[in-house]
């Protein structure tokens, strides 16, 4: 099946994909940038603010596959505007919940509440915007656009790294949520404007291609990339998680001097997607190099805790390297079930493969907690090597 020609529009489509993926990830993994401010100062244990800072993550995961049904069947540009839309207003609630005069516990509550629905609204651009680069663009670019797609994560951790916690320090969590609300708004309205949907193939075309029917039923290989994927999520929940909490409980940086850190962490690690897409064209394969990689996250995170354990100077350097490796996997990953699950199915393949990497990554927030309070921060990092270690072999073969 040949790709549709639309030209430079392509290129156009693509950066609102990163948008809205980008938008969508400060609500996902910018919570975990208010951890310090809700256990210094707002007098939660670490587990239970690792819990809240989940809480969107776990939304996610009631939603991904219906997302990516919705993209299937509806369009990318719909699924895009709908879900950024819902995320923007329960932030904007979440914001405000944080006025009222309640206790602790349903204060808690609540807004753990508001954080999952809004989780569940902004995951559409999981499965949306992936579909949208493998619909527009031909396969030798495939793998450097959704490297460029999947560099929007990283860009809006770091985007959240950067504001959040300075927000959280200067004027209140209610502001710091407020960053997130504006980046979703702003989002769905441009994906609503500017997304054009690839035309899928006809009925007769995909059934000679071969793409109509379940892939899940003709081969393995989707689901061992799904448990790959899975395991490979853990080391980078818990650096994304904890390291800036690390560099100031342990290291004793002050907020704003992590933040810059962890800034530079996430778009060093946004340029590594982009590389490790590139590579996998040139090579001609997304399963090996996504091998490779899961083998170099082993041994960054674990000379990331052997350097925090020994208190080197070079932890802090040790800590960008295993920012970047651990998020490489992502792109390749979803190059290939996209590639594999076709445009018939590509929306509820890359649904099904975020759902089971965010309930794990829901779990790494209060699991990681209470290892990093019971243990401390080297062994934490240690146990997370184990995951990644897993799933070198299950990786499939081209």
């Amino acid at each position: 099946m040949d790709t549709p020609d639309i030209g430079g529009r392509r290129w156009l489509i693509l950066a609102l994909g990163v948008l809205a993926q980008a938008s969508q990830a400060t609500v996902i993994n910018g919570v975990a940038f208010l951890i310090p401010t809700l256990n210094q100062e707002g007098g939660f244990t670490l587990a239970q603010a690792g819990t809240l800072a989940g809480a969107p993550i776990l939304g996610g995961v009631f939603t991904l596959v219906v997302w990516g049904a919705i993209a299937d069947r509806f369009g990318e540009r719909l699924a895009l505007a709908a879900g950024l839309g819902i995320a923007a207003v329960v932030m904007g609630l979440a914001s405000a919940t944080t006025s009222l005069d309640l206790s602790r516990t349903a204060s808690a509550a609540l807004l753990g509440l508001l954080l999952m629905c809004a989780g569940a609204g902004a995951v559409s651009a999981n499965s949306a915007s992936g579909r949208v680069v493998v619909g527009w663009f031909p396969p030798h670019q495939r793998g450097l656009a959704m490297g460029i797609r999947q560099m929007s994560v990283p860009l809006g951790v770091a985007a959240g790294a950067l504001v959040i916690p300075t927000l959280a320090g200067d004027h209140g969590i209610a502001w710091a949520l407020a960053f997130p609300m504006l980046a979703c708004g702003l989002a769905a309205v441009a994906c609503a404007v500017g997304v054009v949907d690839p035309p899928p193939p006809g009925r007769a075309e995909a059934e000679r291609a071969g793409v109509l029917g379940n892939p899940y039923r003709s081969s393995m290989s989707l689901t061992r990339i799904h448990l790959a994927s899975i395991l490979l999520v853990v080391p980078q929940y818990v650096v994304w998680t904890y390291a800036l909490v690390w560099l100031i409980a342990d290291r004793g940086w002050d907020e704003v001097g992590a933040g810059l850190v962890i800034t530079a962490a996430q778009i060093l690690g946004a340029l590594g997607r982009v590389v490790t897409g590139a590579w996998s064209d040139r090579v001609g394969s997304r399963l090996g190099p996504m091998r490779i990689v899961a083998i170099s996250v082993v041994v960054s995170m674990v000379a990331l805790s052997v350097t925090a354990w020994t208190d080197s100077a070079i932890a802090v350097g040790v800590l960008l390297v295993a920012s970047i490796l651990t998020s490489a996997p992502n792109g390749l990953a979803f190059t290939a079930v996209a590639e594999i699950a076709g445009p018939f199915w590509g929306g509820r393949a890359l649904g099904i493969q975020n759902t089971g990497q965010f309930v794990f990554a829901a779990a790494v927030g209060p699991v990681f907690g209470g290892l990093i309070a019971a243990v401390g921060f080297p062994a934490a990092f240690a146990l997370a090597a184990i995951a990644p270690a897993a799933a070198v072999p299950v990786v499939p073969k081209d």
